[in-house]
């Protein structure tokens, strides 16, 4: 008997369509003999989907058609189990539409890869591949994820840390970074990615143009200096706490000028000619051009890194290298990197169909260790009826 797969996709998020590629060509290479695939996409508004005609990214050309073709559903958990159904009850008829083994999201952004998304699962008590509420949680603040990797000894880049309610006094946001950091400096929302609302600043005025931009894509913004002589390394790592291995590592070319890869630079770049790829269309070296001691160094601290924070699945951790003095710093953690990062694993002799496959196998795994974990506590505290009265027992 198949195992249900449901593919969880887009969202309310500005890396939406990012996930839809991500996901339409994952269930293009998931071993469909072993898995019945039911995609699930999630609209701009929250509202989820279901139909045949999600597999086709042609059809997302138009999605108020793909829509009205589609099945408009809700998970619901009952007797021990997890279901798919119609949200609009038919009257007569079952409304069930599948009965859900594991879930797999392939998500990007705020509101789904941040562990909304995962708490949701979490709490009907559905197996997931990724990364749980917590890694996901830390993995898409950037400021937290830099604490917690400073703290734990890796190597990251001093910041400094702004809320929207201080744009009203950006003289105050100036006068303290311009007191920390030297320009140039680099500008990016704390909880997004795909280099969606970052931007260098290599005065005064571009630093104001740069926060008001950040702070129309997320209420947190973190400033840190810019590595002039920069050199930008990837990283993906496959496993979980338990044992983790790093793939090879790529390094992203940059088109001539261009100072961060831009977002078209990441997904658009390969849509000239049927459509874009995803982050397998970006332009990139594999392997990177780097010495054998600065790849050894960046595959084990990759590792390391992804244990550190407990991920679980793959993901992609982004390195940066100062060419002036040779220090690695960790950039970001990317917990469902773009196309699951599954072209640095092919160089190692891991098609897409095993990696998918190994993701699913870890999330099981995880599954069956929580179910042996003791979440209830044997009391009689509510058999006692009122006697706590109203307000309980204080002493």
């Amino acid at each position: 008997m198949k195992i249900n797969l449901a593919v969880l996709f887009g969202g309310k998020s500005v890396e939406h369509e990012v996930s839809v590629i991500s996901a339409v060509q994952a269930m293009a290479s998931i071993n469909k003999e072993k898995y019945n695939i039911i995609p699930v996409y999630m609209t701009k508004g929250n509202e989820f989907y279901t139909g045949e005609k999600l597999f086709d990214i042609n059809a997302f050309k138009d999605i108020p058609a793909l829509l009205s073709e589609c099945t408009e559903c809700v998970f619901v958990r009952s007797e021990g189990k997890v279901k798919l159904i119609r949200q609009k009850m038919k009257k007569f008829g079952s409304n069930d539409i599948a009965e859900i083994d594991v879930a797999f999201p392939i998500v990007h952004g705020t509101n789904v890869e941040d562990g909304a998304l995962q708490g949701y699962l979490h709490t009907l008590g559905l197996p997931y591949v990724g990364c749980d509420v917590l890694a996901s949680a830390v993995g898409m603040d950037k400021y937290v994820m830099k604490i917690l990797l400073k703290e734990a000894g890796f190597p990251v880049l001093d910041c400094c840390r702004f809320s929207a309610f201080e744009m009203t006094d950006m003289d105050s946001i100036v006068s303290r970074v311009e007191a920390k950091f030297p320009y140039p400096v680099i500008i990016k929302p704390i909880n997004l990615g795909s280099s969606v609302g970052i931007s260098k600043a290599s005065d005064r005025d571009g630093l104001i143009r740069s926060v008001e931009e950040a702070f129309e894509f997320s209420d947190r913004i973190l400033i840190e200096p810019a590595v002039v002589q920069l050199k930008e390394i990837n990283c993906s790592v496959l496993g979980d706490s338990e044992s983790a291995e790093a793939s090879v590592c790529e390094e992203p070319v940059q088109a001539s000028g261009d100072e961060i890869l831009s977002y078209d630079q990441k997904y658009v770049g390969g849509g000239k000619s049927g459509g874009s790829k995803g982050m397998a269309s970006l332009k990139r070296k594999i392997p990177a051009d780097i010495t054998p001691e600065q790849d050894e160094f960046i595959r084990k601290t990759a590792v390391d890194a992804f244990r550190c924070l407990g991920c679980n699945g793959v993901t992609r951790i982004d390195f940066m290298i100062d060419m002036a003095t040779d220090k690695v710093y960790i950039n970001e953690i990317n917990t469902i990197p773009g196309s699951l990062a599954f072209y640095l694993w092919e160089p190692k002799g891991v098609k897409y169909q095993e990696l998918l496959e190994r993701m699913i196998q870890l999330a099981l795994k995880r599954h069956r260790l929580a179910a042996k974990i003791n979440y209830s506590f044997d009391t009689n505290i509510l058999a006692m009826g009122g006697s706590f009265g109203s307000k309980g027992s204080k002493r």
